[in-house]
């Protein structure tokens, strides 16, 4: 539930190509579970439901115990703007959580402290500030707003997150608020390389 009582949706971006890792990064083991696993179970400690963004086409991969479902990407390699389309289009809360698959170490109050400028600000897009600019992810989003401008941006042939912020209204949590919650940034851990499994 959102700070309002209100139940959102998590989106778990999960159709990444896995270049600069070499291999399929979610799967990798971190602490003897998956790397997907602590993303989607970090969210449901927020969220009612988490729906996790897979490539067009390949297995659905193991998921942690808890109300999980599956999304598709519309085509390969279109970037985490498709991504972040494909999952909202099937999210039937009014705003969502949206985390990559790559972030293990999200913490739950920093989430609520998004969801909470979400609802005080109504803004459609809010995000973390990281060094005086917001961050793509984590962020909060509200659904219809967010999947139309998505929609829009993607026929221009745009496909980055940063694209959607530019777009809509952007409420960006100032660092001091959110670092009081998570002293030691992980939150904004993803991993992208083998060696950040160590983190």
């Amino acid at each position: 539930m959102s700070p309002g009582g209100v139940a959102v949706i998590g989106v778990v971006l999960a159709g990444g190509a896995s270049r600069r890792f070499g291999a399929d990064k979610l799967a990798a083991d971190l602490g003897g579970r998956p790397l997907l696993h602590h993303a989607i179970e970090r969210l449901l400690e927020v969220c009612h439901e988490v729906v996790v963004v897979l490539p067009p086409d390949g297995d659905e991969p193991s998921v942690p115990a808890g109300a999980v479902t599956f999304a598709r990407d519309e085509a390969e390699h279109e970037g985490p703007l498709a991504g972040l389309a494909a999952g909202l289009a099937v999210v039937a809360s009014e705003r969502a959580v949206v985390a990559g698959g790559d972030m293990p170490a999200l913490e739950p109050d920093v989430v609520r402290e998004l969801l909470r400028a979400s609802e005080e600000t109504g803004a459609v897009v809010a995000v973390l500030s990281d060094g005086g600019d917001g961050r793509p992810l984590p962020c909060v989003v509200r659904t219809e707003a967010a999947l139309a401008a998505a929609r829009r941006l993607l026929a221009a042939g745009r496909r980055r997150l940063r694209d959607l912020q530019a777009e809509v209204s952007t409420v960006v949590v100032d660092e001091p608020a959110w670092t009081a919650l998570d002293p030691e940034r992980r939150t904004l851990l993803d991993v992208d390389e083998p060696a950040d499994l160590d983190r």
